[in-house]
Protein backbone atom coordinates (compact mmCIF):
# COMPACT_ATOMS: atom_id res chain seq x y z
CA UNK A 1 0.00 0.00 0.00
CA UNK A 2 1.32 3.40 -1.20
CA UNK A 3 1.59 5.67 2.36
CA UNK A 4 1.45 9.68 1.44
CA UNK A 5 4.38 11.30 2.84
CA UNK A 6 2.40 14.20 4.50
CA UNK A 7 -1.35 12.89 5.72
CA UNK A 8 -4.10 14.90 4.23
CA UNK A 9 -4.34 17.09 7.97
CA UNK A 10 -1.78 18.24 8.00
CA UNK A 11 -0.56 22.28 6.18
CA UNK A 12 -2.72 24.12 4.70
CA UNK A 13 -6.29 22.98 4.02
CA UNK A 14 -8.02 23.39 7.79
CA UNK A 15 -9.56 26.64 7.09
CA UNK A 16 -10.96 28.46 9.61
CA UNK A 17 -14.73 28.10 9.95
CA UNK A 18 -14.88 25.44 6.90
CA UNK A 19 -15.42 21.85 7.28
CA UNK A 20 -12.70 20.05 8.53
CA UNK A 21 -10.91 18.58 5.39
CA UNK A 22 -11.20 14.51 5.15
CA UNK A 23 -7.94 12.97 6.94
CA UNK A 24 -8.08 9.50 4.79
CA UNK A 25 -7.34 11.02 1.73
CA UNK A 26 -5.96 14.14 -0.16
CA UNK A 27 -8.64 15.62 -2.47
CA UNK A 28 -8.72 18.67 -4.58
CA UNK A 29 -11.15 19.97 -6.74
CA UNK A 30 -10.31 21.46 -10.21
CA UNK A 31 -12.50 24.25 -10.74
CA UNK A 32 -13.80 26.39 -13.29
CA UNK A 33 -13.27 29.97 -13.95
CA UNK A 34 -16.13 32.70 -14.31
CA UNK A 35 -16.24 35.02 -17.23
CA UNK A 36 -16.66 38.47 -17.53
CA UNK A 37 -19.99 38.67 -19.61
CA UNK A 38 -19.80 42.45 -20.44
CA UNK A 39 -16.40 42.62 -21.66
CA UNK A 40 -15.79 42.96 -25.07
CA UNK A 41 -13.82 39.52 -26.17
CA UNK A 42 -14.27 37.40 -29.05
CA UNK A 43 -13.25 33.74 -28.55
CA UNK A 44 -10.22 34.33 -30.37
CA UNK A 45 -9.07 37.19 -27.71
CA UNK A 46 -7.80 37.44 -24.24
CA UNK A 47 -9.06 35.95 -21.11
CA UNK A 48 -11.65 38.35 -19.39
CA UNK A 49 -13.05 37.02 -16.00
CA UNK A 50 -15.21 37.78 -13.14
CA UNK A 51 -12.36 37.61 -10.40
CA UNK A 52 -14.30 38.12 -7.40
CA UNK A 53 -16.67 35.23 -8.98
CA UNK A 54 -13.82 33.05 -9.48
CA UNK A 55 -12.46 33.09 -5.96
CA UNK A 56 -15.95 33.54 -4.05
CA UNK A 57 -16.59 30.20 -5.53
CA UNK A 58 -12.69 28.83 -4.92
CA UNK A 59 -13.52 29.99 -1.25
CA UNK A 60 -16.77 27.63 -1.70
CA UNK A 61 -14.77 24.83 -2.67
CA UNK A 62 -12.17 25.25 0.27
CA UNK A 63 -15.03 26.18 2.84
CA UNK A 64 -16.27 22.12 2.31
CA UNK A 65 -12.56 20.92 3.12
CA UNK A 66 -11.47 20.51 0.03
CA UNK A 67 -8.27 21.37 -1.65
CA UNK A 68 -8.19 23.56 -4.63
CA UNK A 69 -6.48 22.64 -8.16
CA UNK A 70 -5.80 25.83 -9.86
CA UNK A 71 -5.53 26.76 -13.47
CA UNK A 72 -5.51 22.38 -14.59
CA UNK A 73 -7.72 22.03 -18.15
CA UNK A 74 -11.59 22.54 -15.68
CA UNK A 75 -10.09 26.21 -16.12
CA UNK A 76 -10.51 26.26 -19.38
CA UNK A 77 -6.49 25.65 -19.81
CA UNK A 78 -5.91 25.12 -23.51
CA UNK A 79 -9.35 25.89 -24.07
CA UNK A 80 -9.60 30.02 -23.89
CA UNK A 81 -7.96 30.31 -20.92
CA UNK A 82 -4.35 32.45 -21.99
CA UNK A 83 -1.23 31.87 -19.83
CA UNK A 84 -1.65 35.53 -19.16
CA UNK A 85 -5.16 35.10 -17.33
CA UNK A 86 -3.83 31.79 -16.26
CA UNK A 87 -0.38 33.63 -14.60
CA UNK A 88 -3.05 36.12 -12.53
CA UNK A 89 -5.28 33.50 -11.72
CA UNK A 90 -2.82 31.41 -9.96
CA UNK A 91 -1.32 34.83 -7.94
CA UNK A 92 -4.88 35.88 -6.88
CA UNK A 93 -6.09 32.30 -5.92
CA UNK A 94 -2.33 32.06 -4.36
CA UNK A 95 -2.28 34.93 -2.28
CA UNK A 96 -6.42 33.67 -1.03
CA UNK A 97 -5.01 30.59 -0.15
CA UNK A 98 -2.31 31.84 1.97
CA UNK A 99 -4.86 34.10 3.75
CA UNK A 100 -7.24 31.18 4.57
CA UNK A 101 -4.61 28.39 4.97
CA UNK A 102 -5.84 26.29 2.38
CA UNK A 103 -4.83 23.46 0.00
CA UNK A 104 -3.81 24.66 -3.44
CA UNK A 105 -1.98 23.01 -6.30
CA UNK A 106 -1.64 24.76 -9.82
CA UNK A 107 -1.02 23.65 -12.78
CA UNK A 108 2.28 24.80 -14.75
CA UNK A 109 2.54 23.81 -17.82
CA UNK A 110 3.67 25.44 -22.22
CA UNK A 111 0.77 27.14 -23.48
CA UNK A 112 2.35 29.91 -23.70
CA UNK A 113 3.85 28.70 -26.86
CA UNK A 114 2.50 28.04 -30.60
CA UNK A 115 0.55 25.45 -30.89
CA UNK A 116 3.27 24.16 -33.22
CA UNK A 117 6.80 23.99 -33.94
CA UNK A 118 8.61 24.59 -30.30
CA UNK A 119 11.98 23.09 -29.93
CA UNK A 120 12.13 20.95 -26.82
CA UNK A 121 14.58 23.92 -25.62
CA UNK A 122 11.97 26.36 -25.49
CA UNK A 123 9.42 23.57 -23.99
CA UNK A 124 11.97 23.43 -20.99
CA UNK A 125 12.23 27.19 -20.91
CA UNK A 126 8.00 27.49 -21.20
CA UNK A 127 7.60 24.76 -18.14
CA UNK A 128 10.38 26.91 -16.06
CA UNK A 129 8.46 29.93 -16.31
CA UNK A 130 5.14 28.93 -15.48
CA UNK A 131 6.76 26.90 -12.52
CA UNK A 132 8.35 30.18 -11.27
CA UNK A 133 4.93 31.62 -10.88
CA UNK A 134 3.51 28.53 -9.17
CA UNK A 135 6.39 28.56 -6.13
CA UNK A 136 6.27 32.55 -5.99
CA UNK A 137 2.57 31.66 -5.31
CA UNK A 138 3.15 29.21 -2.87
CA UNK A 139 1.06 26.08 -4.31
CA UNK A 140 2.24 22.55 -4.84
CA UNK A 141 3.07 22.52 -8.81
CA UNK A 142 1.26 20.09 -10.95
CA UNK A 143 3.37 19.73 -14.36
CA UNK A 144 0.65 19.30 -16.93
CA UNK A 145 0.66 17.51 -20.12
CA UNK A 146 2.02 19.71 -22.74
CA UNK A 147 0.65 19.66 -26.22
CA UNK A 148 4.06 21.37 -27.47
CA UNK A 149 5.94 18.50 -25.48
CA UNK A 150 4.18 15.99 -27.37
CA UNK A 151 4.15 17.53 -30.74
CA UNK A 152 8.61 18.39 -30.04
CA UNK A 153 9.41 14.60 -28.26
CA UNK A 154 11.10 12.28 -30.58
CA UNK A 155 10.53 9.57 -28.10
CA UNK A 156 10.55 8.62 -23.75
CA UNK A 157 14.08 9.87 -23.28
CA UNK A 158 12.49 13.21 -24.15
CA UNK A 159 10.03 13.10 -21.71
CA UNK A 160 12.54 11.37 -18.81
CA UNK A 161 15.24 14.13 -19.71
CA UNK A 162 13.08 16.90 -19.74
CA UNK A 163 10.97 15.84 -16.61
CA UNK A 164 13.98 14.91 -14.06
CA UNK A 165 15.15 18.43 -14.90
CA UNK A 166 12.13 20.33 -13.93
CA UNK A 167 12.24 18.00 -11.04
CA UNK A 168 15.66 18.79 -9.83
CA UNK A 169 14.85 22.61 -9.68
CA UNK A 170 11.24 22.17 -8.03
CA UNK A 171 10.91 23.78 -5.04
CA UNK A 172 8.89 21.19 -3.53
CA UNK A 173 7.12 17.55 -4.89
CA UNK A 174 5.34 18.05 -7.81
CA UNK A 175 2.38 16.32 -9.54
CA UNK A 176 2.95 14.49 -12.65
CA UNK A 177 -0.27 14.81 -14.65
CA UNK A 178 -1.07 12.54 -17.24
CA UNK A 179 -4.13 13.57 -19.06
CA UNK A 180 -4.98 11.04 -21.82
CA UNK A 181 -6.09 11.74 -25.28
CA UNK A 182 -10.01 11.54 -24.24
CA UNK A 183 -9.87 14.73 -22.57
CA UNK A 184 -7.24 15.92 -25.48
CA UNK A 185 -6.26 14.00 -28.80
CA UNK A 186 -3.14 16.37 -29.01
CA UNK A 187 -1.56 14.66 -26.16
CA UNK A 188 -2.05 11.25 -28.25
CA UNK A 189 1.17 9.42 -27.71
CA UNK A 190 2.56 11.17 -24.58
CA UNK A 191 5.23 9.71 -22.71
CA UNK A 192 6.80 9.01 -26.20
CA UNK A 193 4.03 5.71 -26.37
CA UNK A 194 0.84 5.37 -28.32
CA UNK A 195 0.54 2.50 -26.35
CA UNK A 196 -0.40 3.22 -22.85
CA UNK A 197 1.35 0.32 -20.99
CA UNK A 198 4.70 1.53 -22.20
CA UNK A 199 3.34 5.35 -21.84
CA UNK A 200 3.36 4.38 -18.22
CA UNK A 201 6.58 2.42 -17.80
CA UNK A 202 8.43 5.60 -19.18
CA UNK A 203 6.05 7.56 -16.52
CA UNK A 204 7.52 4.92 -13.81
CA UNK A 205 10.76 5.49 -14.54
CA UNK A 206 10.63 9.01 -14.34
CA UNK A 207 8.90 8.48 -10.75
CA UNK A 208 11.52 5.79 -9.60
CA UNK A 209 14.52 8.12 -10.64
CA UNK A 210 13.07 11.24 -8.48
CA UNK A 211 10.88 9.63 -5.90
CA UNK A 212 11.25 12.32 -3.15
CA UNK A 213 10.83 15.18 -5.95
CA UNK A 214 7.11 13.31 -6.89
CA UNK A 215 4.27 14.10 -4.67
CA UNK A 216 1.94 12.37 -6.58
CA UNK A 217 0.58 11.13 -9.99
CA UNK A 218 -2.57 12.27 -11.60
CA UNK A 219 -4.19 10.16 -13.88
CA UNK A 220 -7.10 10.59 -16.04
CA UNK A 221 -7.47 8.22 -18.55
CA UNK A 222 -10.68 6.90 -17.70
CA UNK A 223 -9.77 3.38 -17.29
CA UNK A 224 -9.83 2.10 -13.69
CA UNK A 225 -8.11 -1.55 -14.18
CA UNK A 226 -4.95 0.97 -15.70
CA UNK A 227 -4.78 3.57 -12.79
CA UNK A 228 -5.02 0.49 -10.40
CA UNK A 229 -2.44 -1.13 -11.90
CA UNK A 230 -0.10 1.87 -12.09
CA UNK A 231 -0.68 3.12 -8.45
CA UNK A 232 0.44 -0.41 -7.42
CA UNK A 233 3.57 -0.04 -8.66
CA UNK A 234 4.55 3.49 -7.39
CA UNK A 235 7.11 3.90 -5.08
CA UNK A 236 6.06 4.57 -1.36
CA UNK A 237 5.06 7.89 -0.44
CA UNK A 238 4.01 8.67 -4.05
CA UNK A 239 0.27 9.22 -3.91
CA UNK A 240 -2.09 8.19 -7.38
CA UNK A 241 -4.40 10.79 -7.96
CA UNK A 242 -7.93 10.05 -10.00
CA UNK A 243 -8.55 12.37 -12.73
CA UNK A 244 -11.57 9.42 -13.81
CA UNK A 245 -14.62 11.11 -13.80
CA UNK A 246 -16.54 7.85 -14.58
CA UNK A 247 -15.07 5.64 -11.57
CA UNK A 248 -13.95 7.86 -8.99
CA UNK A 249 -16.22 6.58 -5.70
CA UNK A 250 -14.52 3.09 -6.40
CA UNK A 251 -10.61 4.36 -6.98
CA UNK A 252 -10.59 6.42 -4.10
CA UNK A 253 -12.74 4.12 -1.49
CA UNK A 254 -9.49 1.10 -2.67
CA UNK A 255 -9.07 -1.93 -2.01
CA UNK A 256 -6.79 -3.66 -0.03
CA UNK A 257 -3.57 -3.06 -1.62
CA UNK A 258 -4.04 1.30 -1.82
CA UNK A 259 -6.29 3.70 -2.90
CA UNK A 260 -6.31 6.62 -5.26
CA UNK A 261 -6.33 9.95 -3.59
CA UNK A 262 -8.23 12.46 -6.21
CA UNK A 263 -7.85 15.66 -8.06
CA UNK A 264 -11.43 15.82 -10.11
CA UNK A 265 -13.50 18.04 -12.16
CA UNK A 266 -16.40 16.48 -11.26
CA UNK A 267 -15.81 17.69 -7.56
CA UNK A 268 -16.21 21.34 -8.67
CA UNK A 269 -20.39 20.55 -8.76
CA UNK A 270 -19.95 18.26 -6.31
CA UNK A 271 -18.08 19.59 -3.48
CA UNK A 272 -20.57 19.54 -0.76
CA UNK A 273 -21.42 15.91 -1.43
CA UNK A 274 -18.29 14.17 -1.89
CA UNK A 275 -16.42 16.26 0.93
CA UNK A 276 -19.62 14.90 2.91
CA UNK A 277 -18.65 11.40 1.50
CA UNK A 278 -14.89 11.53 1.95
CA UNK A 279 -15.13 12.40 5.83
CA UNK A 280 -16.90 8.87 5.89
CA UNK A 281 -13.53 7.62 4.81
CA UNK A 282 -11.94 8.91 7.84
CA UNK A 283 -13.67 6.06 10.06
CA UNK A 284 -12.15 2.57 10.14
CA UNK A 285 -14.21 -0.31 9.19
CA UNK A 286 -15.81 -1.78 6.05
CA UNK A 287 -18.70 0.64 7.12
CA UNK A 288 -16.87 3.96 6.55
CA UNK A 289 -16.54 2.75 2.82
CA UNK A 290 -19.68 1.70 2.78
CA UNK A 291 -21.26 4.95 3.51
CA UNK A 292 -18.53 7.22 1.50
CA UNK A 293 -20.08 4.77 -1.74
CA UNK A 294 -23.49 4.76 -0.68
CA UNK A 295 -23.40 8.55 -0.19
CA UNK A 296 -21.14 9.12 -3.74
CA UNK A 297 -22.20 6.15 -6.36
CA UNK A 298 -25.42 7.81 -6.93
CA UNK A 299 -23.27 11.06 -8.93
CA UNK A 300 -21.56 8.53 -11.51
CA UNK A 301 -24.70 9.03 -13.76
CA UNK A 302 -24.68 12.19 -13.72
CA UNK A 303 -20.04 12.39 -13.99
CA UNK A 304 -20.63 10.40 -16.51
CA UNK A 305 -22.83 12.48 -18.78
CA UNK A 306 -21.22 15.56 -18.44
CA UNK A 307 -18.00 13.79 -19.08
CA UNK A 308 -19.75 12.10 -22.14
CA UNK A 309 -17.72 12.27 -25.30
CA UNK A 310 -16.25 14.71 -26.83
CA UNK A 311 -14.88 15.15 -23.13
CA UNK A 312 -12.99 17.72 -23.66
CA UNK A 313 -16.55 20.05 -23.60
CA UNK A 314 -17.07 18.87 -20.18
CA UNK A 315 -16.61 22.18 -18.94
CA UNK A 316 -19.86 23.61 -20.52
CA UNK A 317 -21.85 21.56 -18.26
CA UNK A 318 -19.77 22.41 -14.94
CA UNK A 319 -20.70 25.89 -15.51
CA UNK A 320 -24.31 25.25 -16.15
CA UNK A 321 -24.70 23.94 -12.95
CA UNK A 322 -22.46 26.67 -11.00
CA UNK A 323 -25.10 29.13 -12.57
CA UNK A 324 -27.80 27.18 -11.67
CA UNK A 325 -26.66 26.66 -8.39
CA UNK A 326 -26.35 30.26 -7.72
CA UNK A 327 -22.38 30.50 -7.14
CA UNK A 328 -22.62 33.06 -10.50
CA UNK A 329 -24.81 34.81 -12.02
CA UNK A 330 -24.31 33.97 -15.77
CA UNK A 331 -24.22 31.21 -18.15
CA UNK A 332 -21.17 32.83 -20.35
CA UNK A 333 -17.76 31.27 -20.65
CA UNK A 334 -14.61 32.04 -21.73
CA UNK A 335 -14.53 31.64 -25.08
CA UNK A 336 -18.43 31.63 -25.91
CA UNK A 337 -17.77 27.31 -24.94
CA UNK A 338 -21.05 27.71 -23.36
CA UNK A 339 -22.45 26.53 -26.93
CA UNK A 340 -20.24 23.70 -26.79
CA UNK A 341 -23.15 21.47 -26.21
CA UNK A 342 -26.35 20.99 -27.12
CA UNK A 343 -29.43 21.77 -25.34
CA UNK A 344 -30.78 18.53 -24.75
CA UNK A 345 -27.16 17.87 -23.07
CA UNK A 346 -27.64 20.77 -20.82
CA UNK A 347 -31.53 19.95 -20.12
CA UNK A 348 -30.25 16.16 -19.21
CA UNK A 349 -27.33 17.73 -16.96
CA UNK A 350 -30.19 20.40 -14.94
CA UNK A 351 -32.11 16.70 -14.39
CA UNK A 352 -29.62 14.52 -13.22
CA UNK A 353 -28.30 17.27 -10.88
CA UNK A 354 -31.62 18.57 -9.43
CA UNK A 355 -32.66 14.32 -8.59
CA UNK A 356 -29.63 14.53 -6.63
CA UNK A 357 -30.11 17.48 -4.71
CA UNK A 358 -27.67 19.63 -5.80
CA UNK A 359 -29.13 22.52 -5.68
CA UNK A 360 -29.72 24.93 -2.89
CA UNK A 361 -32.54 27.01 -4.50
CA UNK A 362 -33.79 24.09 -7.30
CA UNK A 363 -37.10 26.53 -7.88
CA UNK A 364 -34.87 29.22 -9.15
CA UNK A 365 -32.41 26.67 -11.07
CA UNK A 366 -35.44 25.29 -12.84
CA UNK A 367 -36.83 28.59 -13.56
CA UNK A 368 -32.88 29.69 -14.94
CA UNK A 369 -33.24 26.18 -17.05
CA UNK A 370 -36.16 27.46 -18.61
CA UNK A 371 -35.14 31.23 -19.45
CA UNK A 372 -31.87 29.42 -21.04
CA UNK A 373 -34.12 26.59 -23.27
CA UNK A 374 -36.56 29.47 -23.99
CA UNK A 375 -34.28 31.69 -25.32
CA UNK A 376 -32.46 29.06 -27.72
CA UNK A 377 -35.86 28.06 -28.40
CA UNK A 378 -35.97 24.78 -26.45
CA UNK A 379 -38.71 23.33 -24.61
CA UNK A 380 -39.49 23.99 -21.07
CA UNK A 381 -37.36 22.09 -18.55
Amino acid sequence: MNTPRNPASSGPGAVPGAAHPPRSRTVFAAAHVVADPDADTTPDGPAALDWDATLAFRHHLWSQGLGVAEAMDTAQRGTGLDWTAAAELIRRTGAEARAAGALLACGAGTDQLPAHGASLDRVRAAYEEQLAVVEDAGARPVLMASRQLAAAATGPDDYQELYGHLLRQSARPAILHWLGPVFDPALTGYWGHTDLDAAAATLLRIVADHPDRVDGVKVSLLDAGREVRLRRMLPPGVRCYTGDDFHYPELIAGDAHGHSDALLGIFDPLARRAADALRHLDAPGPAGAAAFRAALDPTVALARHLFGEPTRHYKTGIVLLAWLAGHQSHFTMVGGLQSARSLPHLRRAHQLADALGLFPDPERAAARMRALLAVHGGQDA
